[in-house]
């Protein structure tokens, strides 16, 4: 089949706000030109394969098959684009495949249908429905534009090479895609059902992936008379409480110590040591600073798993008003947050009531 595939790596990237630009930035585990380059190649739909870059040194030690061909690029989009073209023009081209590297997520799916749809029509063009409302704003007015008429146009954009040439060269006018040349001559084009994965990469935050990170966390203490019982933040009514520098509450101290677990930042004496500066300090004022510094940090908890081990008292009477509780102080939804109550059939200091300890699971995740 006599297609050529052409992919647009020349810009600057330079809403990327990284030192490296976006094609050559590392996504999924490769280079985010890398995943156009396999696709493509793996289809086995393509005579050639051309890269457009203004970063010809970045190239020399890659290793390619014969059918990839790198040349430099131009100062804007529609510049490489033409830069493309006219290298391609030895080749005597029937179809030509314009493909921005900022667009990895595309399937082979996509290429095949293209290409079936591209045997009866000189243009074709994926584009998706806008999902979101948008506004025009002139001088002296914002207008609501209808969106069931907002059509997104992707890439890969399809053409009859001898179409879309005669097209380049005659252009006054810098355009952000092909299908403007061909809207602009009023060309037919086909436009067909695109994907919503195939989303162009503008901002360094359209590929921050997702990494989640699990904590572990324990505390026990000795129940002493004479002293207030504190679990998950509130007083319980009991004939004991628990012995600590601070007030004891194990709930409270379990969690922190999973959230810093699941952070890698050591552990709760680290932060609260034994001094006289937190004598007797309350536990949620030990919480909420490690969760100030997890929002700082786009440090986002998912779930956390409360296992709290007592002969007595019996968690299930106080279990929705702890929930609660810790719901506060950790800004969790309710049904984030699962609080079992384990016995121990009277075995060992807490099956005698000599003390109450708490294990603690969370569920952390971060945007990177």
């Amino acid at each position: 089949m006599n297609n050529y595939f052409v992919i647009l790596a020349a810009g600057k990237s330079k809403r990327f706000s990284t030192k490296i630009p976006k094609q050559f930035f590392d996504y999924k585990n490769k280079e985010l030109i890398d995943h156009s380059i396999e696709k493509s190649l793996a289809s086995k739909l393509f005579k050639k394969i051309l890269i457009v870059t203004n970063n010809l040194k970045h190239f020399k030690k890659k290793k390619y098959p014969r059918s990839i061909s790198i040349i430099k690029g131009g100062k804007e989009r529609s510049d490489s684009s033409f830069k493309a073209l006219k290298y391609l023009k030895r080749y005597k081209p029937k179809n030509v495949f314009i493909h921005d590297a900022a667009r990895p997520n595309f399937s082979i799916k996509l290429l095949k249908k293209i290409t079936k749809n591209l045997k009866i029509n000189k243009a074709v063009v994926p584009i998706i429905k806008s999902k979101d409302t948008i506004k025009f704003k002139t001088q002296n007015r914002i207008f609501n534009l209808n969106r069931n008429n907002l059509l997104l146009t992707q890439t890969p954009q399809a053409f009859r090479f001898k179409e879309l040439y005669e097209i380049a060269k005659d252009q006054k006018n810098k355009v952000t895609d092909e299908a403007t040349l061909f809207i602009n001559k009023d060309f037919k084009i086909k436009f067909i059902q695109g994907e919503k994965e195939n989303n162009k990469i503008t901002y360094i935050e359209d590929i921050k992936t997702p990494k989640t990170f699990y904590g572990i966390g324990f505390d026990i203490h000795k129940l002493v008379k004479n002293k207030k019982l504190y679990l998950g933040g509130i007083k319980i009514p009991f004939h004991s409480g628990l012995e600590g520098h601070s007030d004891g509450d194990v709930i409270l101290h379990a969690i922190i110590d999973c959230i810093l677990g699941a952070i890698r930042k050591k552990d709760i004496g680290t932060y609260f040591p034994n001094t006289k500066k937190f004598k007797n300090i309350r536990s949620p004022k030990m919480l909420k600073p490690i969760i100030s510094d997890l929002n700082k940090s786009n440090l986002i908890i998912n779930n956390l798993d409360i296992n709290l081990i007592c002969q007595e008292p019996r968690v299930s009477k106080y279990r929705n008003k702890i929930i609660k509780s810790v719901s506060k102080l950790t800004g969790l939804n309710e049904n984030q947050i699962n609080l079992k109550g384990k016995t121990v059939e009277k075995l060992g200091l807490i099956g005698k009531e000599k003390a109450i300890a708490c294990e603690t699971i969370i569920s952390i995740t971060k945007y990177d």
